[in-house]
């Protein structure tokens, strides 16, 4: 009997998703008992299709381009699994003699893991282990101290509120609203503040889910900082919501777990424009916020290629229905440092992480210097310094 991997993707894709997959393929390498490693293509959705690809027998050149592929190179998806696929996809998986299956997703796959898990073991199947490789921009999987995924959608929301900020700063006229992704937790929001090198700088107000929306003080705080220096950019959660609990902006389509919100950046212009009279633009980045290879960190690249590689390393060493875990090390210089934990699996099923209240102010508009000590390693390299001329060239 063969001993076979699967790894199979899950859920929207990241700049770093592809990196995991090559570290299982390095890891596999370096195993003499592993024949070979499968790719799923499509998802959960792939194994019950029988789409299997053998990913040994390509060559290394083209497997290393993983690092810098955005997106899934095995395809993704969101399909909903029953309890009968779940029996089905356990066959196929004896069918392929799979060893090892590795699931890389966010909680809605680390859900799946964990049923299939169980699946297998119902069926006498203790051959196949079964581990989940962390994945999400939005670093909601509980647990974990972060997921592979959200240092580069970090640093692009970061980069890229920078680059507006400098814009707005030209020519101050503007209120500039950027809206970063998020279902109900603001990680990607409140990375924002990485923008920031000194006082003034962009982003000017942060609003995230886990806070109320209050629309008078919205309002006030823009209104404030646009009498003080002239352009303002704010950057708000998509899943902004009211004393109500209901959205600001009403969604306008759901499924049972995605959401697909309407359009708050436009809303809050929309909002400065008629009840301050000023001038505000939206911007609302989306998918480009997860797929950005230029805003790619290397240290998530490299973080996610080792969590391929320890998802692995555990199941060859008879580990399952677990997910590969980050805690942070205590050094002597405190530096930033990594190392991995084994957390059940089922610690993690559709549980969602919030940002905790010490990383929040209290008025609910921006984040306190204990969130950016803990984001700032995980966005990797110094962004390039700007300048400012009107700054260095005394007035005449």
């Amino acid at each position: 009997m063969k001993n076979n991997v699967l790894v199979v993707h899950g859920g929207g894709p990241t700049a770093v998703m592809n990196a995991s997959l090559y570290g299982v393929i390095k890891e596999a390498g370096e195993h003499g008992e592993i024949d070979s490693v499968y790719g799923a293509l499509g998802g959960m959705e792939g194994i019950l299709k029988e789409k299997l690809v053998n990913l040994s027998e390509i060559d290394e050149r083209e497997l290393s381009k993983l690092l810098h592929t955005p997106g899934s190179a095995i395809g993704s998806s969101r399909y909903p699994i029953t309890d009968e696929e779940y029996v089905e996809m356990s066959k196929i998986i004896e069918k392929y003699e799979i060893c090892c299956l590795l699931a890389n997703g966010g909680n809605g796959t680390m859900d799946a893991c964990g049923r299939l898990s169980q699946a297998c073991i119902r069926r006498g199947n203790t051959r196949v282990k079964v581990v989940g490789i962390p994945k999400t921009i939005d670093n909601d999987i509980a647990i974990t101290d972060h997921a592979p995924g959200y240092g580069s959608a970090a640093r692009y929301i970061a980069g890229t509120v920078r680059e507006i900020g400098e814009d707005i700063k030209s020519l101050p006229i503007h209120v500039s609203i950027v809206e970063a992704l998020g279902r109900n937790s603001g990680w990607i929001t409140a990375a924002s503040v990485l923008a920031r090198e000194k006082e003034g700088d962009a982003p000017h107000l942060i609003y995230m889910p886990e806070r109320v929306f209050i629309e008078d003080e919205f309002l006030e705080d823009v209104m404030k900082i646009y009498n003080k220096q002239g352009g303002v950019v704010v950057v708000a959660s998509e899943g902004l919501r009211g004393k109500d609990g209901k959205p600001i902006v009403e969604p306008i389509y759901k499924t049972e777990r995605a959401i697909y919100y309407g359009d708050v950046s436009a809303h809050l212009a929309n909002l400065v424009v008629k009840k301050l009279g000023i001038k505000a633009r939206s911007e609302k980045p989306g998918l480009a916020g997860r797929a950005s290879i230029a805003w790619q960190s290397e240290v998530d690249r490299c973080e996610a290629q080792l969590a391929g590689q320890k998802a692995l390393q555990y199941a060859i060493q008879g580990k399952s229905g677990i997910m590969v875990g980050f805690e942070r090390l205590e050094t002597p210089d405190g530096s930033y440092q990594i190392g991995f934990t084994e957390i059940p699996v089922e610690q993690v099923m559709m549980h969602e992480k919030m940002m905790p209240e010490e990383f929040m102010n209290a008025r609910g508009n921006d984040v306190t210097e204990a969130f950016v000590r803990w984001c700032k390693p995980l966005i990797g390299e110094p962004f390039v310094r700007f300048t400012d001329l009107k700054r260095k060239v005394a007035a005449p």
